[in-house]
């Protein structure tokens, strides 16, 4: 396929920018304002009060999820004022709590492994905070945000049909391309969506801050979601249910302390001694087993997702070849998909994969942009094991 890179937004022209107080975000709207848009920058309030300190006296810092929050307005909040930025406050916390927050402990109750910023992309950012903004009575032509990511256009149209949806393209800088959180986007909304750092470096990117003397090029850079020690408190509202830890072969190894703590491919506090190093192979919610195995049992040769969504809502119309990534982390691997049920996708891999998560998110990418993705429900083991 051959796509078309989606101008940026030019001068006169209105333009929401999602604010975090990181370097990413500022400097797109200071870079925006220089361009002669007409700019109004937004953060979304997430953060109830919810979360007692942290053990150790360990700070948070710079997560979506957490008290610093209030710090990060304030920054975003002086610096707009300092630049003649107008700039707004947009709660969306009961929608953060519903749609990400509730979403994340049941999957994880559920023996999956989920991806909070995936729902929190479709949802919140692009979903709950521009909804958010228009009921304000705030027009725009354009949303922006930091992301490290690119909108794109099929030249033709998309599966044989006459659509050419917005799509995204990912990031020059690979280290830092974010698409894979993106995928989940409507077309739709992608269409008044632009990501002004999409062709540029990270190193760049705090070049040009640091030129313009912007104080979020010093910040740390920010976590995803929440740390690790807040997960105890999240999972507060109903009791663990302790368990048995088993082999594949169905021997009991030790005991875990309940499903919600564990992940495939888990390596550390397994609690369970043994002369070769142990992973989480699978987890068997129906059962309240943990499942463990050894690094050769976590290669799998294909999933199966569903719960999938399409550029432009174009579903294909047959098999096709494809590059698919399990995890944000994972490169891209060479994919043959093929329907496996009405509403069931099957992607077999090139070469086998490891720790594939069921939870997870299966985003395929052709010449480096998503035609669409789904929820991994289940994983089929290499034929050698």
């Amino acid at each position: 396929m051959e796509f078309d890179a989606l101008s940026l937004p030019k001068e006169n022209e209105s333009v929401v920018v999602g604010m975090s107080g990181g370097v990413d975000s500022t400097l797109v709207t200071l870079l925006l304002k220089e361009r002669g848009c007409r700019v109004t920058g937004v953060t979304m309030a997430l953060w109830r009060g919810d979360l007692p300190p942290l053990p150790n006296g360990k700070v948070l810092k710079s997560s979506c999820y957490g008290p610093d929050e209030i710090e990060d307005i304030e920054e975003c909040r002086a610096f707009c004022a300092e630049n003649g930025i107008d700039y707004r406050v947009i709660d969306v916390k009961d929608a953060y709590r519903e749609r990400v927050l509730e979403y994340f402990k049941a999957e994880y109750r559920a023996g999956r492994t989920p991806n909070p910023c995936v729902r929190c992309n479709a949802s919140i950012k692009f979903g709950a905070l521009l909804d958010g903004v228009r009921s304000l009575g705030l027009d725009f032509d354009y949303f922006c945000t930091g992301h490290y990511a690119s909108v794109v256009r099929p030249k033709t149209g998309l599966w044989g049909t006459e659509i050419r949806p917005a799509m995204i393209s990912c990031a020059l800088d690979a280290t830092k391309d974010q698409a894979y959180f993106l995928h989940r986007v409507p077309s739709d909304i992608l269409e008044k969506v632009r990501f002004p750092l999409g062709l540029t470096k990270k190193s760049d990117v705090f070049q040009m801050a640091r030129a313009r003397g912007l104080k979020a090029a010093e910040r740390e850079e920010s976590q995803d979601f929440i740390p690790s020690e807040y997960f105890d408190h999240l999972f507060s509202d109903k009791p663990s249910v302790p368990g048995d830890i088993i082999d594949l072969d169905g021997h009991v190894l030790g005991k875990h302390r309940g499903i919600e703590h564990y992940t495939v491919g888990q390596r550390r506090g397994l609690g369970v001694s043994s002369t070769r190093p142990l992973y989480v192979h699978s987890i068997d919610a129906e059962r309240n087993f943990v499942v463990l195995s050894g690094e050769d049992e976590l290669l799998s040769d294909s999933l199966v997702a569903d719960d999938f969504v399409w550029a432009g809502n174009v579903v294909p119309p047959a098999s096709f070849h494809a590059f698919v990534k399990i995890r944000l982390a994972s490169r891209p691997v060479e994919c043959f998909v093929e329907k496996a049920s009405e509403s069931e996708w099957r992607i077999t891999f090139a070469e086998p994969c490891r720790a594939v998560a069921p939870g997870q998110s299966a985003v395929l990418y052709v010449d480096g942009v998503i035609v669409g993705g789904g929820v991994i429900r289940s994983t089929e083991a290499t034929k050698s094991k």
